[in-house]
C-alpha cells in the first residue's frame, strides 16, 4: 500500500464536479454522471482505493474515480480519473466491459479493464489513503464503499467467467 504525503493537493474543482440530488435527497457526486477503473490484473487482483477520511463514504475501499467531464465518455473519464488519482497508466489497459448503473437523473459506470502489464499505485491526489492490488478473494473483507458493495458480487462473476 501506499500513503500519501501530507503535502498532497486537492484539485481544482472543473464543470460537473457538483452534487446531483436525487427525489428523496440522496446525493450524487458529479453533474453529467460518474466513472470509475476496476483495474484487474491476473496476478494480483483488482486495484482498489481506500478512499480519504473526509471523502463520501471515507475510509472505505473503492475504485479510483469520480465525475465525468461534459461530454466526456464514461471510459475516458475513468481511465483519467485512474491515473489522476493512482497514477494507472491508461496505456497499459485494455478495457473488458463496462457496467452501469443508471437512476434516471444519474448514472455511474465501472470500467473494467485489464491491466496488460502490472504497475505500482501511487497516490496521486489526497482523494486516496491508500492504493492496493487486492486478490478477487479478499475485497470482501474489506470495509468497502456501499455503492462498490452492492455492485462487486456482480462484477466478481463477469470479471472471472
Amino acid at each position: 500500500m501506499s500513503y500519501p504525503p501530507n503535502n498532497l493537493p486537492r484539485r481544482p474543482h472543473e464543470l460537473g464536479d457538483e452534487w446531483v440530488f436525487g427525489p428523496s435527497g440522496e446525493r450524487f457526486w458529479g453533474r453529467f454522471g460518474a466513472a470509475g477503473l476496476l483495474a484487474w490484473h491476473p496476478s494480483a487482483g483488482v486495484m482498489l482505493q481506500l478512499r480519504a477520511t473526509w471523502s463520501h463514504y471515507g475510509d472505505t475501499w473503492g475504485l479510483p474515480g469520480g465525475a465525468r467531464k461534459v461530454n466526456e465518455s464514461a471510459v475516458d473519464a475513468a481511465l483519467r480519473e485512474a491515473f489522476e488519482e493512482a497514477s494507472a497508466p491508461p496505456e497499459v489497459m485494455r478495457v473488458l466491459f463496462e457496467s452501469v448503473m443508471d437512476l434516471g437523473f444519474w448514472s455511474y459506470t465501472t470500467v473494467v479493464a485489464e491491466a496488460l502489464e502490472l504497475f505500482e499505485p501511487v497516490i496521486a491526489d489526497a482523494e486516496s489513503a491508500a492504493l492496493a492490488w487486492v486478490p478477487l478473494d479478499e475485497v470482501e473483507a474489506l470495509p468497502l464503499h456501499p455503492g462498490f458493495a452492492s455492485a462487486w458480487p456482480g462484477l466478481r462473476t463477469r470479471l472471472t467467467r
